[in-house]
């Protein structure tokens, strides 16, 4: 409780910050107030703390961690920030205090124990992003992402909410552990609105993580966002809507497998393959990468479809590597856009001659989303595949082979760009602040790749 409450104050501290013109202390400021947050969650490991507020939140093991690596990555997305902003907007602090706010929401996404919190937590988080993807007023391209993205974020939240309605007239209480003492309760006699509620819930989360055929918002969201923006919403809260999920499943819905996988199979299989394939075709670096979020999303449906005691590792694992890799990917980006006004893949064209190290970092990160051993993405994978073939989906294993046959052959795009192409690209002035962020997403990748065991044990 205490991250939250740290982490509201902070984004209103950093607001009056602006209000008095105070720009040279927005970051240092930000960074510091979320290293105190992240603190104050890792004290509360193992506590063994009951649900507060009359049950409404629960900060468990399992809000710890998925708190702890969206803080951490928010971090990293701050780190990035410097200068950025300031070229947008002479209201440097609003972008601050959006994210913040974002992040408040999404700390109540990932411990609610009240589907009226996970509601409350979505909607935080959503409002403060409809309002950072068009914040670029001038850009069409911007305020076509916040149009898209508040139609279709409104339009699955009426999904979500109808699902809960429902789900709170079979059971009567929105409290997690009620719901779930109900379904053990009548394991023959369960009121149909309630299998009604719970497939409108799987549509609003859907929709939340990008999983197709509700990913319609997704490429043009990202493409059209500020790019900062858009590495914030592809990692932070990716990982909030699979972790809010995950909790809603594990806990309410396990006993009714039998009724629920078979849809979240067919929505998995096509998650893949959407992503996948588009992604193929694209010739534009951002958008390839908003279309790989959506296979990734595929993936971590794995952990959900085959849902058992290690699905929470899983996702964990496979969220941390995720989003360094994904860190990685739009900070090569925003360095490349900076210098030749580009988002192609021919703008990457002879990186690996004028800046060496961009183009290893950009490398370990896409050999990191395409699977490929000693890299993150490798353990990642190799444990959700390992949760589905527990409980013998092994055709499914198949299929995600395939598809990730075909994902090596989009991110080796801009490998061969970098190395095997014309120089074209000159030599690009790294910040101190983006060699750090690199050099801390390059080792974490690393060492989860060779030394998982920092990680897969801590459920």
């Amino acid at each position: 409780m205490s991250t939250l409450i740290v982490i509201s104050i902070l984004a209103i501290i950093v607001l009056y910050l602006g209000l008095f013109k105070a720009k040279q202390a927005l970051l240092p400021v930000s960074v510091l107030g979320l290293v105190a947050a992240l603190a104050l969650a890792i004290m509360e490991w193992n506590s063994n703390a009951a649900p507060i507020f009359s049950g409404m939140m629960h900060f468990d093991n399992f809000a710890v961690a998925f708190s702890s690596i969206c803080i951490i990555t928010t971090i990293l997305v701050f780190l990035l920030s410097k200068n950025y902003f300031e070229k947008i907007s002479e209201n440097v602090a609003e972008y601050y205090t959006l994210i913040l706010f974002a992040l408040s929401g999404i700390i109540v996404m990932v411990s609610y124990h009240n589907l009226s919190m996970l509601f409350v937590g979505l909607e935080i988080m959503s409002v403060s992003l409809y309002i950072l993807a068009g914040i670029k007023r001038k850009d069409f391209a911007s305020n076509e992402a916040a149009l898209k993205y508040f139609l279709m974020g409104a339009f699955s939240t009426g999904f979500l909410l109808f699902g809960i309605a429902l789900i709170y007239g079979a059971s009567k209480s929105f409290d997690l552990a009620v719901i779930a003492q109900y379904v053990i309760d009548h394991p023959t006699g369960i009121d149909p609105i309630f299998y009604v509620g719970l497939v409108l819930m799987i549509v609003g989360l859907c929709f939340k993580v990008g999983a197709a055929p509700f990913h319609f918002w997704t490429p043009d969201v990202y493409e059209g966002a500020p790019t900062l923006i858009t590495a914030f919403m592809s990692t932070v809260v990716k990982i909030a809507g699979f972790a809010a999920f995950l909790r809603l499943f594990s806990i309410c819905f396990a006993p009714l497998q039998d009724f629920w996988m078979p849809t979240l199979l067919v929505i998995t299989i096509l998650t893949l393959f959407v992503g996948n394939i588009t992604a193929l075709y694209q010739t534009n670096f951002k958008r390839m990468l908003a279309f790989s979020s959506i296979s990734h999303a595929g993936y971590m449906l794995f952990a959900i479809v085959a849902l058992g005691a290690a699905s929470t590792n899983a996702i964990f694992i496979y969220a941390a590597a995720y989003a360094v890799s994904s860190i990685t990917a739009f900070a090569v980006l925003m360095l490349v856009k900076a210098k030749t006004g580009g988002e192609n893949f021919e703008d990457f064209n002879g990186l690996a001659k004028s800046n060496p190290f961009l183009a290893f970092t950009l490398t370990v990160a896409m050999l990191s989303f395409a699977g490929i051993p000693l890299t993150a993405g490798f353990i990642g994978k190799f444990f959700v595949f390992n949760v589905a073939l527990t409980q013998y989906h092994t055709w499914l294993v198949a299929i995600a082979v395939v598809n990730a046959i075909i994902g090596v052959f989009y991110y080796f795009k801009v490998i061969v760009a970098m190395y095997f192409k014309d120089n074209q690209t000159k030599q690009i002035a790294t910040p101190a602040y983006f060699n750090f962020v690199l050099g801390v997403s390059l080792i974490i990748t690393l060492v989860l790749g060779i030394y998982p065991g920092f990680i897969t044990n801590l459920f």
